[in-house]
């Protein structure tokens, strides 16, 4: 039987997202020094160093059955930008997570994140038929929390005391979700925005 999540191309006006390989290894280490995104104390952005781990574990989730990594792409400048997944899969409760995201530093504040949710979004309602996606987040990262506010998300609780980072804090996890019955008005809302960003360039 093949997993619930087949590895799969999703491509936009701005971005094209494709499945995570190894050989987008040095492209993606380069993206996220753009800003040394590592730096943030509240994320869990790879530095360079990291960069063969962070992937590994990512690929061998996919494996697994268990997150769908993806690579993100300019389509403008045809540049590995940033990456993001879907994790925590629950195939039997047609269940994902949209999280791991991360861009170069010169990306973020544009619509390019507003079009990679809608397309990992559009794919786990209308082919996936997942129930519900998720996000969750660092409680300390409000730009996060904010961002995915904007999508149309609600937030379903925190969960205290959730993780111990490398350093021994604390992580508090604020998760969000959108279900199926409120995809359609999302949909609506993020096509809008799209819209309406492109017009302004």
């Amino acid at each position: 039987m093949k997993p619930w999540l087949q590895p799969i191309a999703l491509e936009g006006e701005l971005v094209r997202l494709e499945p995570m390989q190894k050989t987008h290894k040095v492209d993606l280490a380069f993206a996220a020094s753009d800003g040394n995104l590592w730096e943030l104390w509240y994320t869990t952005v790879p530095s360079p160093p990291n960069m063969d781990a962070y992937m590994d574990t990512a690929l061998n989730e996919q494996q697994a059955g268990l997150a769908l990594p993806f690579t993100v792409i300019d389509k403008k400048s045809n540049k590995i930008i940033g990456s993001t997944r879907y994790l925590n899969v629950d195939s039997k409760n047609r269940r994902v997570e949209i999280g791991a995201t991360w861009y170069a530093q010169r990306v973020q504040r544009t619509g390019i994140n507003t079009e990679c949710k809608y397309l990992l979004l559009r794919h786990a309602f209308e082919t996936l038929t997942c129930i519900a996606v998720e996000f969750r987040t660092h409680f300390h990262n409000h730009s996060s929390r904010n961002a995915i506010l904007r999508l149309g998300a609600k937030q379903d609780g925190i969960l205290r005391n959730h993780r111990v980072d490398a350093e021994g804090n604390l992580r508090d996890t604020v998760v969000f979700s959108i279900l199926d019955s409120e995809w359609k008005t999302v949909k609506t809302s993020l096509e809008f925005k799209m819209k309406r960003g492109a017009s302004k360039q």
